[in-house]
């Protein structure tokens, strides 16, 4: 009983530990990677075919439904008159359109890994590892390539 609870904290503990590096590094590549996204200079339709990375623009319009039903819903109970009115807004669709840079790279993440701190000897020893753990959930999702929103309109019906 005191070994397999001593087990589990020692769990919680190397977890919360690990937690906050990767999470730092997670929230660092997020912020990063919409501004560089933004930084290719391809127009939507265009594409690039390199030696070592692929991209190209997209641009879709599909229909985008308001709403977060739970709230609505709370909303509606105590205010019906409101709640009705209400309905009929989110009833409305809206289109949006969005436009993404879609992506491929052949080889190489080490330049990213050393910006966000690791050695390069690092970086290497972990690049495999980390290349196993993206292909097999890419596996999973399905994903070819990967797509990053640059720029997104909403236009009123």
């Amino acid at each position: 009983m005191t070994e397999d609870l001593e087990r589990k904290i020692i769990e919680i503990i190397a977890t919360d530990r690990i937690d906050k590096p990767i999470s730092s590094m997670s929230g660092k590549l997020k912020r990063s990677k919409p501004k560089l996204a933004k930084t290719i200079e391809l127009a939507p339709g265009n594409s690039f075919e390199g030696e070592r990375t692929y991209a190209r623009v997209e641009t879709s319009n599909r229909d985008k439904a308001r709403g977060m039903r739970g709230g609505i819903n709370k909303f509606i109970e105590n205010y019906p008159r409101e709640g009705a009115i209400l309905e009929g807004y989110i009833a409305e669709q809206r289109v949006a359109s969005e436009t993404h840079l879609c992506f491929g790279m052949y080889e190489g993440y080490i330049g990213v890994m050393t910006s966000l701190g690791f050695t390069e000897a690092t970086a290497k020893k972990l690049y495999p590892e980390l290349m196993d753990i993206s292909r097999n959930l890419a596996r999973k999702r399905d994903e070819v390539e990967r797509s990053i929103l640059i720029g997104s309109e909403i236009y009123g019906k």
